[in-house]
């Protein structure tokens, strides 16, 4: 009996040729620093692929998330949290309202509940965007 060929079980290194027989349509060429090549070619042989299956294969998941995307999500948060700091404010002016006229309105206890809840889930979002 002969032993199993290790390519069936463990996949292929390239992709597989194109099922019409075409030729590929476009090559790309990514030029590279020494840092990035070492990273790129740790990356690949940790998932037994080639360097260009591991570019295609990581810029066609859907599922990536890029530096923009992340700077841009960062920056969305930001301005939430800059725009809840200013209903802090009005919560203050109502506060004093409040301390004043010796009543606290009812609608006013909802909204300093649902900002108190939203405040730390903010920072926690921004610091694991930032790595921190």
């Amino acid at each position: 009996m002969s032993e199993p060929n290790e390519r069936k079980l463990f996949g292929r290194k390239r992709r597989a040729n194109d099922p019409t027989g075409a030729r590929d349509k476009k090559r790309y060429i990514v030029r590279v620093n020494g840092d990035e090549e070492v990273q790129l070619e740790a990356r690949a042989l940790v998932r037994a692929v080639t360097v260009p299956r591991l570019l295609v294969e990581s810029a066609l998941n859907a599922h990536i998330e890029t530096d923009t995307d992340r700077k841009a999500a960062m920056a969305e948060l930001f301005a939430v949290r800059r725009l809840l700091a200013n209903v802090a404010n009005n919560v203050n002016q109502i506060a004093r309202f409040a301390n004043e006229e010796k009543q606290f309105p009812a609608d006013a206890k909802a909204i300093v509940q649902e900002y108190r809840a939203l405040v730390p889930r903010i920072s926690a979002a921004i610091e694991e965007l930032s790595g921190s």
